[in-house]
This record gives structure tokens, C-alpha cells and sequence, in this order.
């Protein structure tokens, strides 16, 4: 086993190739390194789970590096983003030249990915498989939960908090899509803010006649 690669013990290795075993693939499972070197094993196991997720016809059966380079960036840029999962490059270069003990911890954090996916939980970002790679220094830890708390849109109780916006306050770690949702919510807050402000100068008008 390199250094920097996940050390799978031999229990967590038969887990992982009785789940491996329970997924009806096009090939037969002989030698798991050489079996998913090029990346369409990989995409037939997503497309197992989550048929619409993965379109087969985008990765194509490879003895060549560069078409199995090709498969797997596909797979982070198609399928693997969708499930907040990457693979670096540097790990897939070895994946695709067959070195043993790379495969393995890939397929098992695919899974845990998988099994979030269908446990409907909340996925906390990108998980960069820098764990993974065979370069020197720790494994990134800047991954962290985002918790967002409930904004409450009653008109009759919503208060201006200061200038300070939700979106600029969750710091630039922050999913795009999530940042964009809140500035959303912010913007209907406000138009909230000021119609309850109009109505309430209408009422105050007409209990003053």
C-alpha cells in the first residue's frame, strides 16, 4: 500500500466486495484493480442506485490510458459532482494504471456518498479525495457541516436585523447554490419588510382620521 492511500482493513475490504458482489455488472468481477481501471464499472455501479444519474453511453470500455482518464473525468464532472464526490487527478492517473490498493478506498467512499444520497441526509460540500492522492502533506480537513437555521417570513413579526446579510455571513466555503438560495429568501424578506411597513403607515393614517 502507497502512502497517502487509505489503509482498508481486511474486514472493511470483504464488506466491500460482497456490496460490489450484489450489483448486476456487464463484465465479470475477476480482478477488482484491472476490472474498474477504465471507469465503466464505476458508472454502472452509480447507475444502479440512481438510473438518471448516469447516461453509459458516455463511457466506453478501454485498454488505452487516455481513454480511461477520459471515463473517469467524466464521471467527477458528470456523476461523481452530483453526489458532492470527487477523485483527484492524481489518484485517478493511478487508478487507470492498475495500481493495487487504489480502487478500493474510491469504491468505499463512492459508497458512503451513495448511501448518504439514499438516506436523503444533508451532504456537507465537495469531498475532495485528497485523502487519497499519493502527494505529501495532511489530508484536507476545510470540509465542514453548514447549518442553516430557519428564517421565519411572518409579516407580522419580521424585524430588520442590521445590514449584515445571511448569505455574506456563511463565509466563502459556502455552496454557490446554497449562497444563491439565501440572497433569494433575503430579497423576499425584504419586499416582506417593506409591504408590512406600507401597510402598517396606511392603518396608522386611518386610525388617525
Amino acid at each position: 500500500m502507497m502512502d497517502g492511500l487509505k489503509q482498508l482493513d481486511e474486514e472493511a475490504l470483504q464488506d466491500l466486495y460482497a456490496w460490489i458482489d450484489k450489483i448486476p455488472l456487464s463484465r465479470p468481477k475477476r480482478n477488482i484493480t484491472r476490472d474498474f481501471s477504465d471507469g465503466v464499472m464505476t458508472a454502472e455501479v452509480v447507475k444502479h442506485f440512481f438510473p438518471k444519474l448516469v447516461e453509459l453511453h458516455n463511457y466506453t470500455p478501454a485498454h488505452s490510458t487516455q481513454q480511461k482518464l477520459s471515463n473517469w473525468s467524466t464521471l467527477n464532472r458528470k456523476v461523481f459532482s452530483k453526489l458532492n464526490f470527487h477523485i483527484p487527478e492524481e489518484t485517478m492517473k493511478k487508478i487507470v494504471v492498475s495500481t493495487a490498493g487504489c480502487i478500493e478506498p474510491v469504491l468505499c467512499s463512492l459508497r458512503e456518498k451513495i448511501e448518504e444520497k439514499q438516506a436523503g441526509k444533508q451532504l456537507d460540500g465537495t469531498q475532495d479525495l485528497e485523502y487519497y492522492s499519493t502527494t505529501n502533506g495532511p489530508p484536507r480537513s476545510d470540509n465542514h457541516p453548514i447549518v442553516i437555521e430557519a428564517i421565519h417570513t411572518n409579516p407580522a413579526t419580521v424585524k430588520k436585523k442590521g445590514n449584515v446579510s445571511s448569505a455574506a455571513a456563511l463565509g466563502p466555503n459556502v455552496d454557490p447554490a446554497v449562497r444563491l438560495l439565501l440572497e433569494e429568501k433575503e430579497q423576499a424578506i425584504l419586499a416582506l419588510q417593506e409591504t408590512v411597513e406600507q401597510v402598517q403607515g396606511e392603518l396608522r393614517l386611518l386610525f388617525s382620521l
